[in-house]
């Protein structure tokens, strides 16, 4: 059994070593140079700290074929890897630096300068191309692989957080391991497969691409990410590239959808569709399904908590555009429960909580254990032991088919083109802007767009306003609405009064 994810490559690359693994726009690798790049990361780590868990390693680079190397090196080193956004703001980055206190961070000659803003601490920056310089040490590598078990963090995602404060999502091997097994079973991936990446890696949907791809032996494309400003340019690609499967956010496929692209290049090799994030509008699905009638499309499900996706649907007919679409069942070695408030089953057709437990489960957050005892709890069902469950906050119900349907949030959390907002974290920032008094983020499920009422007692033009925030919060946080105020309305507990000032979106 594999202890480690990034003994998947190992084995990809003795089997297929000179299939092509990652293709970008100026280069690309097949899998025996994947691997040897990957292990000349893990060796450099490992001899900076010896043979024992260093900590963690923040990859701060663009997404490309040395980001990738920089993931399975930091695998190889037995340390779990923190992909960042390189167009983060530095007070943000500053955050999760203190929240991870991470023994690495590696960068290059273009990004290292902007460090110089950060206090690191004890935190030690390498260079890529020092670390890809020197040679393996497969010996060592293995010392240090032997030691991994499969509950040890292979990475740490950060997503938003309430109170202002990044929140770094642990993630274990086995829950990668478990997804690439259901991923290459259920979707019939296999060494003709080429995946045309659109997430970010620090969104946890590019995991689908990034190991998907290892597991099965296919070829990985970085799609340019100049392309998904023009949708209508993004069917071409596919076929060029002869692309399989795509995983997308539904705010890309409704653009390719809307641009007409569709009716107008003929794709035959793209087989399978599968969409996650947000909530795919039938309208546009259906306008991919009449143009592609032979693809298979899935809409999964899954919070950044249990390792990308635990619900998926195979959409086997059509939806009218009203009707709601299912997020399914649970995937493998995952299971779903949906919880009223009093902790017990949900009847059919009736509203709960949707509740997670299996392999995928995150660890917990990182350096945070009263917010991990929060939501990572025992299963108030089994009464024989703690089995652990993640409380997503989501609310879903069993329809007459067995379907789990997905009905919206219970909390102040959003989704916004795939990536997932705390509300409560651009109030926080927007607090530090000057004049503000007091702020409240609110979010218009017509336009989807967050929509900001300031307390001000002076001006705040919106363009000035906006350049303050990206200070703190990065590009897709800022609202696309701000509404001064001379007081925000307050309910008789003294609270903000949400609730009108949502109804006044109308």
């Amino acid at each position: 059994m594999l202890n480690s994810a990034v003994c998947m490559l190992d084995e990809t690359a003795l089997h297929y070593e000179n299939h092509i693994a990652l293709q970008d726009e100026s280069s690309c690798l097949n899998y025996s140079e994947y691997r040897a790049l990957s292990r000349k990361i893990g060796t450099g780590l490992i001899r900076l700290a010896g043979t024992g868990n260093a900590g963690a390693v923040i990859v701060y680079l663009p997404k490309s074929i040395r980001a990738l190397t920089c993931f399975m090196g930091a695998m190889y080193s037995a340390n779990p890897y923190a992909p960042v956004d390189v167009h983060i703001p530095m007070t943000r980055l500053q955050k999760i630096v203190d929240s991870l206190r991470p023994a690495y961070i590696i960068t290059d000659e273009t990004l290292v300068s902007n460090l110089n803003a950060l206090e690191l601490g004890d935190t030690r920056v390498c260079m890529y191309d020092s670390l890809t310089s020197g040679d393996i040490d497969d010996r060592l590598i293995e010392i240090v692989l032997s030691q991994v078990v499969d509950i040890d963090p292979i990475y740490i995602m950060y997503t938003s957080g309430s109170t202002g404060t990044p929140k770094g999502v642990t993630i274990p091997h086995r829950g990668i391991i478990d997804y690439a097994d259901w991923l290459t079973g259920t979707f019939h991936f296999n060494t003709e497969t080429v995946m045309a990446n659109q997430a970010p890696f620090y969104f946890d949907n590019s995991t689908f691409d990034i190991y998907g791809s290892i597991r099965c032996g296919g070829k990985l494309i970085l799609t340019p990410e100049s392309l998904f400003v023009f949708p209508s340019k993004l069917p071409q690609f596919i076929r060029e590239n002869h692309v399989t499967s795509i995983f997308w956010v539904p705010t890309v496929m409704i653009n390719v959808a809307n641009s007409g692209a569709l009716s107008e290049c003929a794709l035959p090799e793209l087989k399978n569709v599968s969409f996650c994030g947000e909530i795919m509008p039938n309208a546009q699905l259906n306008i991919w399904r009449k143009a592609l009638p032979d693809c298979a499309y899935a809409n999964l499900y899954g919070p950044t908590e249990i390792t990308d996706v635990c619900c998926y649907y195979k959409v086997d007919r059509e939806f009218e555009d009203s009707d709601p679409l299912p997020i399914g069942k649970a995937c493998e070695n995952m299971r779903v429960l949906v919880l009223t408030e009093n902790n017990e089953p949900a009847k059919l057709g009736e509203q709960g909580e949707l509740c997670i437990l299996g392999s995928g489960v995150a660890n917990g957050y990182w350096n945070e254990p009263e917010l991990t005892a929060k939501v990572f709890v025992k299963n108030p069902l089994n009464k024989n032991y703690g089995e652990r469950m993640y409380r997503t906050g989501d609310l879903a119900y069993w329809n007459e088919e067995g379907l789990l349907m997905f009905l919206g949030r219970r909390d102040s959390q959003i989704k916004i083109k795939g990536n997932r907002v705390e509300l409560g974290e651009i109030e926080t920032a927007a607090m530090c802007i000057e004049d503000v008094l007091n702020a409240c983020a609110v979010f218009d499920t017509e336009k989807q767009e967050i929509v900001l009422f300031v307390e001000t007692a002076g001006t705040l033009p919106p363009r000035r306003f906006n350049l303050e925030l990206k200070k703190y919060v990065p590009q897709y946080m800022l609202p696309g609405r701000l509404v001064p105020l001379k007081a925000l309305p307050h309910t008789a507990n003294d609270k903000i009064d949400r609730v009108t000032l949502k109804a006044s979106l109308r």
